[in-house]
Order: C-alpha cells, then structure tokens, then sequence
C-alpha cells in the first residue's frame, strides 16, 4: 500500500485552493446578485458569468489540491481529456443549478433540485478528475467516504444556490463565500480521504501529463479569469447604481429644457 500525501508542499496548495474557492464562491453569488435584478439577455449573461465563476472555482480549488498529492514508490500524471472532461461537466452542472433558480418560478423546488443537481455534478466533477490520475499500482475507494463526500458535495451545493437567492449586502456574500469555500475543500479531503492505493512498482512510461506540464498553467489561467473577472463585476455599477444615475440626470435634463 503506498503512503498517501495530500500536501507535499506543505500548507500552499491547501490554502491556495480554498483561496480559489472562496473567490469563485464570491463572485459567483454576486453575479447571481446582479442576475436576479436584470431581465432579459442581461439576467441570461449574468448567470452564465456566475455559473462560469462557481465552476471554474471549484475545478481549479480541486487541482491546485490535487498538486499537492503524491503517493511514494510511484510518480503521477494525468490523463488530458478526462482532465478537461472534469471541467466541462463543473461548469455544465453548475450552469444548470443556476438556471434553474435563476429561472425557476417555484423558488423552494428550483433550489431543490439545482442544489442536488450542481452537487451531483461536482462530486462527479471530482472523481473524474481522479479517474484521470496515472500511476503504478491500483486505486480504489472507501465506500462510506465516497458517498459522505457526496452527501457533502449536495449540501454545499444547496446551501451555494439558497445564498444566491437570499444574500445581497456584500459583507454576507464574503461570509457565504468564506462558507462555501470551506464546504467545497471538505467534499474534496473527505473524497480523497477515501483513496487507496495499493503501488506496482514499475520501470514503465506512464502516459499523459505531469500535473506541472498541464495542471498547473491550465489552474493559472483559470485563477487569472476568476480574479479579472472579480475586477470587472467589482467595477460594474449595480441595477440600483445605474438606476439612481438616471434619477439625478433626470432633474438636469428637464431644467435644460
């Protein structure tokens, strides 16, 4: 049996990852904020922004984590197209959860359902990316840790899609955040808590990529996105902004008249 090691630079990758989460946790919630205050194209594009965010958080939460995970007597790398299939199902799922409160005319049955939904799709987000891992040797999982990961994965889900609806000051955002960011780091330990592996020691090739030749820029890049995009939203002026512009210009207008 090889000797697991979910940290092997220390405290960064756990923190980095949380880090991750919490701003696609934030960004999220403000644009689903900004969506339920919009109609039309405007509500559409910003609940693909806010499903992008989530996604594209917890995707990169999950692999800047998984740099961290060695297991001794084997090296790992990393099958490309389950890689990038990992991260088309996050951001599939989680688009279909935010629709569906975002759209959805029963609020209690939208959440419901999106939040087991998203949280279905997360777990599943997560145990393909560790399909994707190459290495000497067997890996199985303990079935109990696996199904209370899942059962983790559902609830923060649920309780993400419930913020959205209910959070508008932003102080409650960074606490909801802060929130689902620890949730969505605890469905990914207990997940890999669950992980045995037993090692063959071998002289072969693996194939696919080491998690430096491929994890790490696709994770930078995508941490790039989620933090220009916090930027943008930052910077864009609310509903009740644009529509407090118009008031004041109103009285100008009319006294130019």
């Amino acid at each position: 049996m090889g000797h697991l090691d979910h940290a092997t630079f220390g405290w960064l990758t756990p923190v980095l990852s949380y880090a991750m989460a919490c701003t696609g946790a934030a960004l999220g919630l403000r644009c689903t904020v900004r969506a339920l205050a919009a109609t039309g194209t405007s509500r559409r594009n910003w609940l693909i922004t806010a499903a992008s965010a989530i996604g594209t958080g917890i995707w990169t939460m999950h692999f800047v984590a998984m740099l961290g995970f060695g297991v001794s007597g084997t090296e790992i790398r990393y099958d490309v197209p389950l890689t990038v299939l990992s991260l088309i199902v996050a951001m599939t799922v989680v688009c279909a959860g935010v629709f569906a409160v975002g759209y959805g005319k029963d609020r209690a049955r939208a959440l419901l359902l999106g939040g087991l939904t998203t949280g279905l799709g997360v777990a599943s987000m997560h145990y393909l990316g560790m399909a994707a891992v190459r290495l000497h040797g067997r890996v199985t999982y303990d079935p109990a840790l696996v199904a209370l990961s899942v059962v983790i994965a559902v609830v923060a889900a649920t309780a993400a899609l419930w913020a959205a609806l209910n959070i508008r000051s932003p102080a409650a955002v960074t606490v909801a955040s802060l929130v689902m960011g620890a949730a969505v780091s605890s469905m990914h330990y207990t997940g890999m808590l669950a992980v045995r592996v037993r090692v063959t020691p071998s002289g072969d090739l693996l194939p696919g990529a080491t998690a430096m030749q491929f994890i790490f820029p696709l994770a930078v890049g995508l941490g790039s996105y989620l933090f220009l995009t916090s930027a943008f939203v930052a910077l864009s002026p609310t509903a009740g902004e644009r529509e407090a512009s118009a008031s004041a210009q109103r009285p100008a207008e009319n006294a130019a008249r």
